[in-house]
């Protein structure tokens, strides 16, 4: 039934202002509406509503992230304007964080300012 209906992400935040500057200004993505109520942004054809919801606690598990073509030269990119990749115990590990999957898909997280995690992977079959 919704196979061809476009698919709408949402991401919960505190400070609306604060989360503008970093999916806006440092993950580059483009403005497609900013209201009260939400900055909604394009993440390559796909809006995401970055909703302010006041106090919460983040989940411990990814809830979004991006299908990257060199995960190594994103990751040069966003730790230059001071996104902190995370790193886990017990994942074995490049220097930078990435982490390859026994599939060697390449897996990369970061949070964002409200502590969502967010991730980057690069496939080794592009999807």
């Amino acid at each position: 039934m919704l196979e061809g209906a476009q698919f709408i992400g949402f991401i919960p935040v505190a400070d609306l202002a604060v989360a503008r500057t970093f999916y806006v200004s440092t993950l580059e993505l483009p403005v497609l509406d900013d209201s009260p109520f939400a900055l909604v942004v394009d993440a390559s054809g796909t809006s995401v509503r970055i909703t302010p919801v006041g106090e919460f606690t983040p989940h411990p598990f990814t809830i979004a992230g991006w299908d990257v073509p060199d995960i190594d030269a994103t990751i040069a990119v966003l730790d230059d304007r001071g996104v902190v990749f995370n790193r886990y115990d017990g994942m074995g590990r490049r220097a930078n964080g990435v982490w390859e999957a026994p599939s060697g898909d390449l897996v990369a997280w970061f949070k964002d300012p409200d502590g969502n995690t967010l991730s980057l992977t690069e496939f080794t079959q592009p999807s």
